[in-house]
């Protein structure tokens, strides 16, 4: 599996696409710019299957509506956070006064629990890791030994708490439970600034202390 990281929007809001020998891909949390990512998608011959969203905020669903148009494709979210994709008081763009509001149709696949799912000849699991937001989860591909997970766990730092429905204990609860107990080589694909490692977060990460 090969896998590339595109910053977009004003944010730069890590957007990911796992692609495999076939050209398959999915996509995770297009925040911004559908045309450029679409152009890069296009550019490498990929097909993508579905979009996936780790949570509803709104720099990570920008582009939702123009990639799974552009492709046909179907999109998967948290059922926590299903209501966010249409409203912008609920994803965070009417909050931020970013110029514009940020708005999406409903997702096509509600995710209810943790569960290993596979899409085309992908599979992998589905973790729950809830603090930066209700129903943000993280994405583990065994196989490939990486977690894609949104804006739970960063290289040096954590996901922020101080949003509607953020919970810092909870948050905390969540990256030792779920995150650090994966093997500590697995790269950690997060939603902001650079790829690490679980092994890495582990030794170094400040906010991590006590864990």
């Amino acid at each position: 599996m090969e896998w590339n990281q595109i910053p977009l929007g004003p944010l730069q809001t890590n957007c990911y696409v796992l692609s495999n020998e076939n050209k398959d891909c999915l996509i995770f949390d297009p925040g911004e710019e559908s045309g450029k990512l679409s152009g890069i998608i296009e550019q490498k011959g990929l097909k993508p299957l579905a979009v996936i969203l780790t949570h509803a905020h709104f720099d990570h669903i920008g582009a939702v509506d123009g990639i799974r148009d552009a492709f046909s494709i179907p999109v998967y979210i948290h059922e926590k956070e299903a209501a966010w994709l249409p409203d912008p008081a609920l994803n965070g763009s009417h909050l931020f006064k970013i110029g514009k509001l940020i708005k999406a149709r409903p997702a096509d696949h509600i995710i209810t629990a943790e569960q290993e799912l596979s899409i085309g000849e992908f599979t992998f699991k589905i973790l729950e890791t809830p603090g930066h937001s209700p129903g943000s989860v993280s994405l583990y591909f065994r196989d490939a030994g990486l977690v894609v997970a949104g804006d739970a766990l960063f290289s040096g730092s954590i996901g922020r708490t101080d949003l509607p429905g953020g919970n810092h204990q909870q948050l905390l609860e969540s990256i030792h439970n779920k995150l650090l107990s994966l093997p500590e080589e697995t790269e950690v694909l997060p939603g902001h600034g650079p790829v690490t490692t679980i092994g890495r977060e582990m030794d170094s990460n400040p906010f991590l202390n006590g864990f």
